[in-house]
């Protein structure tokens, strides 16, 4: 395999999972006070473009990579959504 796919594909690895340890901390504490959705959504913006980019190239990592980096944003976007009542009840 080409060294330049093999770190290509392990920065697009390594960037994909970036989110996971936010999203399992929220799914553990219920708690999403800290989470910043402008965050996500800008994340959510710039990962689609890149899977757009990966189509264009018809490259498979790019858009493999970058769709499921786009996924958990998506998760943690729900997440919020849905935890952020609970951390509204808890401060009344």
């Amino acid at each position: 395999m080409d060294t330049k796919l093999i770190i290509g594909i392990g920065a697009g690895v390594l960037t994909a999972i970036s989110a996971m340890p936010q999203i399992f901390k929220a799914l553990k504490t219920k708690q999403v006070a800290h989470v910043s959705p402008f965050m996500f959504i800008i994340l959510a913006f710039g990962n689609s473009a890149w899977v757009f980019y990966g189509i264009l190239l018809k490259d498979l990592p790019i858009i493999i990579t970058n769709s499921f980096s786009l996924a958990m944003d998506i998760i943690m976007l729900l997440l919020k959504l849905l935890y952020h009542k609970k951390d509204e009840a808890e401060k009344s």
